[in-house]
């Protein structure tokens, strides 16, 4: 089992990454529907928490059958950040977790994100201001380091870890590889088998097949996985990854017809939770996703991805189900 502060987790918990504008109500949603087991808001700047900002505080709203859920803030500023935490706090989600991992330039460039890991002791200062600040546990997702010359995360975690966080994810790149290349689990083992660590530590990167999960579990002993971009399209993974881990082999093969039925369910979602209008234009990067392989696809896909009727949009998925199910 595994515990972060007083919430217990099966063994080998997968966990789902905060991604703005991809992880949202309908989407985790989905997610939950294929067993993931820890998830997490997009991630909600600070400055718009404290500002009152619309676009904020809707990301705030989470669900009882989301849990366990954390809400994920972002900021420079250490006031900002242990207010906008405050307020997190009031939503009652079951965590909060801190991006120091953002390598996006908007928000790095300000210090926030992944530009925390130029910054180590204001990181460490914010991180403990917040944990003396709430009740609520508080967990910490960052990079390996800023660059390939200050990979330091092993030290990193050690002054996290002595903050009071409860967990700690870990992406293999650093800063400046983006999420170019390939990521590096060696530093993120090193950091789980550091005889001073004694919080769950979660490793993310490059996970996309059970395969990868099993191996990434196997041999660097981390406490749970975290799966991002290799999600998009495919949030079976989680049943995929489940599956092999407990049974040692494949699940089925995920149809075209079960696509199309998760597609109508992820839309219809959409279109509850954010009206009509952003329910159609905020499920096209999913349509594509959904039916990227398939053959001859180009005029549908282009229909599929310009329609705003959402009726039409329904037909559409019934006659990919005819044409390719």
């Amino acid at each position: 089992m595994v515990k972060i502060a007083d919430i217990e987790l099966k063994d080998q918990p997968l966990f789902l990454a905060p991604m703005e504008d991809v992880t949202d109500t309908s989407f985790r949603f989905v997610c939950k529907q294929f067993g993931v087991d820890v998830m997490y808001t997009e991630f909600v700047s600070s400055d718009g928490l404290i500002r009152n900002a619309r676009k904020s505080l809707e990301k705030l709203t989470i669900f009882d059958y989301e849990r366990p859920i954390g809400i994920q803030l972002y900021g420079h500023l250490i006031d900002a950040m242990v207010e906008s935490a405050r307020i997190a706090e009031t939503y009652d989600p079951d965590f909060i977790d801190l991006n120091f991992g953002c390598p996006v330039k908007k928000i790095a460039r300000r210090g926030a994100g992944a530009g925390m890991l130029c910054n180590i002791p204001l990181m460490v200062e914010m991180t403990r201001s917040i944990v003396n600040a709430v009740k609520k546990p508080v967990t910490v997702k960052t990079r390996l380091g800023w660059d390939e010359e200050t990979k330091n995360i092993v030290d990193i975690a050690e002054q996290l870890q002595d903050t009071g966080i409860a967990a700690l994810t870990i992406h293999g790149r650093t800063r400046a590889q983006m999420y170019k290349g390939q990521a590096d689990w060696t530093l993120i083992g090193e950091v789980k088998n550091n005889p001073r660590i004694h919080i769950p530590i979660i490793g993310n990167g490059d996970i996309v097949s059970p395969e990868g999960a099993k191996e990434a579990f196997e041999k660097y002993g981390i406490d749970g996985i975290m799966i991002g971009r290799g999600l998009f399209g495919k949030p079976w993974l989680f049943r995929d990854i489940r599956h092999y881990l407990d049974h040692g082999q494949h699940a089925p093969e995920f149809s075209v017809s079960e696509k199309i039925e998760l597609a109508k369910l992820h839309f219809q979602k959409s279109l509850e939770c954010k009206g009509e209008k952003v329910g159609v234009l905020e499920m096209r990067r999913h349509f594509s996703n959904y039916f990227k392989k398939l053959e001859n696809f180009k005029e549908t896909r282009y229909r599929l991805v310009t329609e705003n009727n959402p009726e039409v949009i329904f037909n559409i998925l019934d006659e990919i189900n005819e044409k390719w199910g």
